[in-house]
Parts: structure tokens; sequence; C-alpha cells
């Protein structure tokens, strides 16, 4: 992984997490010193980010975390819809015993005390699993970027979601699937595995909107 590529995923990963929160301003000197890397890989990190729509820049003021725009949530699932569902049916047809082994590893691995960032973390690698083995380097840089978007909105109504060990019950059921080669059955698993998690994060934002305490 080269410095740039890197200083992408830390960022990336610390507006994921809100460790740099939507509004927050970006200094490239403070993430040098906070990520021990020189100048150069941070701003081309920043570049591909504001590209990803995670950072943007306003003219002679500078760089900010992006804010999360609700009206997105609709743009954000129904592209998701359409590519998670064929990624599905590649993973099904191109799929090897090592990949859907290593998927079955990472869902041994959790327990009914496993925090919501250690579901989280086993539900991307789940994902990026079926990505590897749909080998197509072109949607899995796109779907990488949806679900990081996803991921974020995650974390922004987390205390507002149900219980996530629901998620990972359908990550088995896809699991199973996919070692099946059923792509069709992978494919509406995941369909339903995101309508339901479109379906949460909307009603969480409204229950957010309707909070006497809003605005």
């Amino acid at each position: 992984m080269s410095l740039s590529e890197r200083a992408y995923h830390e960022i990336r990963r610390m507006i994921v997490r809100l460790d740099l929160a939507p509004g927050d301003v970006i200094r490239e000197d403070d993430l040098q010193g906070r990520l021990g890397l020189g100048r150069t890989p941070i701003r081309e990190a920043l570049q591909r980010l504001v590209r990803d729509q995670f950072v943007i820049v306003i003219p002679r003021r500078g760089m900010f975390v992006s804010g999360v725009d609700v009206s997105d949530l609709g743009l954000l699932y129904e592209t998701r819809s359409i590519l998670e569902p064929y990624a599905m049916r590649l993973a099904a047809a191109r799929g090897t015993d090592e990949h859907w082994n290593r998927m079955a590893t990472a869902l041994a691995e959790v327990r009914a005390d496993s925090t919501p960032d250690e579901l989280l973390a086993v539900d991307r690698t789940c994902r990026e699993l079926v990505w590897e083995a749909a080998d197509n380097r072109f949607l899995t840089e796109t779907l990488d970027m949806l679900y990081t978007h996803s991921d974020r909105l995650w974390n922004l109504y987390l205390g507002d979601v149900a219980d996530l060990h629901t998620m990972i019950e359908e990550h088995r059921e896809i699991l199973a699937a996919l070692r099946s080669a059923d792509g069709e059955r992978a494919a509406e698993l995941i369909e339903a595995h995101m309508g339901s998690f479109d379906t949460q994060i909307r009603a969480a934002v409204q229950r957010r909107l309707n909070s006497p305490l809003a605005g």
C-alpha cells in the first residue's frame, strides 16, 4: 500500500468513525502530525476524498468534512440495491472455498457481547470477501466508496438502530447461499439486508428530526 493510499484509508476511517465530524475543518498539518506522514501523501489523499464526496473545498475558506444530506439516502440505497446483488451473483459464480471459509471464520468470531464496532467490522469483512470473490476491480472500488458512505450514516445514527446481531445472522444466510453457488438467492438476501438497513436509518433520521431537541 502506498503512503497516499494509507493516508486515504486512515483519513476516511476518521471521517466514518466521526473523529472528524461533519463540518469539521481539515488541517493538513494536523493530519501530518496525527498520521506521521508527509504533505504529499496527505494532499493526494484529500484530493481523492474530495472526489469521493467525504471532503468539500470552499474557496478562500478551506477544506471541510462534508455534511450528511438526508436526501442522499434514497440515492445511496437505489445505487447499492443494483450493484450489491450483481456482486453477489458474480461472487457465487467465481468465489472459492477459501473465500467462504474466511467469511465463516469472521462470522464465528462474533460473540453475544460483541460491541457495535466489532459487529460492523465483521459486516465490512463479509462485504470485502464478496467483492474479492466477484473479481471486478471497477465494481469493487465503487461498492467500497458507497459502503463507506453507508457506514458513516450507521455511525451517525448508531444509537437509534436495532440490534446489530440480526445483521450477522443475515450474513450467515448469505454465506450458505454463496457456498451453494446460488447467486440468485444470495442476491435476494443482500437486497433484503440493505432494505432493512435503509428502513432503520430512515426511521432513525425521522426520530432525530422529530425530537424536541432538534434544531
